[in-house]
């Protein structure tokens, strides 16, 4: 049996105070946590799709994803600040300590929240709903483990988030 390792996420938040929506995955995966920041894994579709969305190039450094999100009043962050995990496995996660919403609802006039998967979804109404009082929308996570969505399918659900911005 694999053994969980706690993990304490090493980076925060991407916003400002003109954000108008927020996307949360669950926790960062080991891809991501090597890079050191969202969505690192190379077989991730969330920079290929939201660039998609805003009709833009695919940014490639930190620096061009933090701009990317930024000039679109994305806020983005994940639902968990710590937990017990095994490797990147979201169905692994134990001792889970949410990270603090609130940080971004109070500096920003955020209209929607969005969930990157159904793990970051039932987080975040077990810990943060009952703290900040909003339901998010749950969107198809763009983790290469959500095999069975594919490029199109997941455009056709994350367009949504288009309108709140």
């Amino acid at each position: 049996m694999a053994d969980y390792t706690h993990i304490q996420r090493t980076f925060g938040p991407v916003y400002d105070e003109n954000s108008r929506i927020l996307i949360l995955g669950s926790f960062p995966s080991v891809k991501s946590r090597e890079a050191n920041f969202y969505y690192g894994h190379p077989q991730n579709r969330f920079w290929p799709l939201l660039s998609r969305l805003l009709e833009c190039d695919v940014p490639e450094s930190i620096e061009e994803k933090k701009t990317l999100l930024l000039s679109n009043n994305i806020a983005l962050w994940d639902t968990l600040d710590s937990c017990d995990i095994i490797g990147s496995s979201d169905s692994s996660i134990r001792n889970a300590v949410p990270t603090d919403v609130m940080q971004i609802l109070d500096a920003a006039d955020i209209k929607k929240i969005f969930c990157n998967g159904g793990t970051s979804y039932t987080l975040f109404l077990r810990y943060l709903t009952p703290v900040c009082g909003i339901t998010p929308v749950k969107l198809p996570s763009t983790s290469p483990a959500n095999a069975s969505w594919n490029m199109e399918r997941l455009y056709t659900e994350w367009i949504r988030i288009k309108e709140f911005l």
